[in-house]
């Protein structure tokens, strides 16, 4: 994607969040919910995974102050997501008050911004915004459980919303999705 995108550099982190567990994104002992039922409405989901949205801030964090950068964007969305609370505006403004406080360049007086053009903007929005600026949603993958070829399941909470994202905003979606398996 970065290629595709000609990002001047890109990095690669590894980073292993299975090994904190908690989330059935991680914890391979909890299953990815697989139909609107099993997802349910009640709390946040199975699929949150802890502290995520922190662990990459950080890591951003660090690099921006490396780069001397004065913003990080981030495509957190506190519309139509799964109520994840390190998706909220409220929690961004925190980080970014944190951020302000921990680091070199704020001391020196350089204040550093934490952006999310994604934050208000329903689904569709941000489905009609991408392909407005040209994205190829067909090599993009939304999907909790995606099988060893990068197919999308087409049952869990991620897949739903993009479909519901593409049909809403009125155009095809190009997802490639493994066979449709009965539920």
């Amino acid at each position: 994607m970065a290629d595709n995108l000609a990002v001047v550099e890109h990095k690669l982190i590894s980073l292993n969040l299975d090994s904190i567990g908690g989330s059935a994104l991680t914890d391979a002992a909890i299953p990815v919910p697989q139909s609107a039922a099993e997802t349910g409405s009640a709390g946040i989901p199975v699929t949150y995974v802890p502290a995520r949205n922190t662990i990459f801030l950080s890591l951003a964090l660090g690099w921006a102050e490396v780069l001397e950068a004065g913003h990080i964007f981030i495509g957190v969305n506190a519309v139509d997501y799964s109520g994840y609370p390190d998706c909220r505006p409220e929690y961004i403004e925190a980080y970014e008050c944190m951020a302000n406080l921990a680091t070199k360049a704020s001391v020196e007086g350089r204040r550093l911004h934490i952006e999310t053009p994604l934050i208000n903007l329903s689904k569709a929005a941000i489905i009609r915004e991408g392909a407005r600026l040209g994205v190829d949603y067909s090599i993009t993958v939304s999907c909790y459980a995606p099988d060893e070829a990068g197919l999308a399941c087409g049952r869990c909470d991620a897949c739903r919303l993009r479909a519901a994202g593409f049909a809403a905003a009125g155009l095809p979606d190009p997802t490639r999705y493994q066979a449709k398996k009965t539920e």
